[in-house]
């Protein structure tokens, strides 16, 4: 089974806007800043579906764009004012940045109920890309209907997940900063039992036969039929090119025989992590006064 992400981002939409209209009516409006150190076209293409779909929510959206690479205090100065402006409701920062801006310190500038992404290590809020991979597995293992029903909430459904997966191998391929990391954290944090495999690990292949549901976050054609077993659900974050189109970390014509459910690429997780993103916004405004 091809799971619909886009249906469910759309699910998420709906219900999202009911939300923000309540907030209006409080005279309360989500904001997010959204800073781009660079001038990539697949940084700058993220930030676009951002804009859009804030534009699409009723969301004020404000895009701070940082052409050249800045002096580290003059954009520790720029993040820190609008994240102490009090219309502000929550910043990211879009990563990669480059590696003369890499690290986690920077995220000790915005204050914890703005710092909606999950980077800190007592976050208020999970990673929007690991309640996207729980959202996907919560679709698959219920009704399998794209509505309401489908919006992971922790409080709720940590102990639905610990009881699906309690009897699961889960394989996370990749560690990225992007990818697997903040999927760790979700998973580490529900204390979900997985394996983590990356670039180092030795023979990955015979954790891939032996999983039942298998995470891959490494943007590389990575994994094939022959190294999975009947019925295994496969869940994509990664993101390759080829000839000019969007590819994830398995070809799926390959392995849609074997798996018995897999996310497409484009329209599979993508969408939703984008929706998770704006979810916690709504939650880090009604935080606020």
């Amino acid at each position: 089974m091809k799971l619909p992400g886009n249906t469910i981002a759309n699910a998420m939409q709906r219900e999202m806007k009911k939300e923000i209209k309540a907030l209006s009516k409080g005279k309360k409006q989500p904001h997010l800043v959204t800073f781009l150190v660079g001038e990539s076209a697949e940084q700058t293409s993220y930030v676009a579906i951002k804009r859009r779909v804030a534009k699409e929510l009723g969301i004020k959206f404000t895009f701070i764009h940082i052409t050249h690479i800045p002096i580290f205090e003059k954009l520790i100065h720029q993040i820190r004012t609008y994240a102490h402006d009090p219309t502000v409701t929550g910043v990211i920062i879009q990563q990669p940045l480059p590696p003369q801006l890499q690290t986690d310190s920077i995220y000790n500038f915005i204050p914890n109920e703005k710092e909606i992404e999950g980077h800190k290590e007592k976050s208020l809020f999970f990673p929007p890309i690991g309640l996207a991979v729980l959202c996907v597995i919560k679709f698959m293992y219920t009704k399998q209907k794209a509505d309401s029903t489908c919006i992971v909430q922790l409080k709720k459904d940590t102990e639905f997940f610990k009881k699906i997966l309690k009897n699961k191998r889960v394989c996370l391929i990749g560690r990225g900063p992007t990818g697997g990391m903040p999927i760790s954290k979700t998973l580490s944090a529900l204390k979900i039992n997985y394996i983590n495999t990356n670039s180092t690990t030795p023979t990955p292949e015979q954790y891939y036969k032996e999983s039942d549901i298998i995470i891959t976050a490494t943007g590389k054609k990575i994994l094939f039929k022959e190294n999975i077993k009947p019925g295994t659900m496969l869940i994509n974050v990664g993101l390759r090119k080829e000839k000019g189109k969007l590819h994830g970390d398995y070809d799926e014509n390959d392995i849609k025989g074997v798996a018995s459910s897999y996310t497409p690429t484009p329209g599979g997780t993508g969408p939703i992590d984008v929706m998770y993103l704006y979810k916690n916004l709504i939650e880090a405004t009604k935080m606020q006064k």
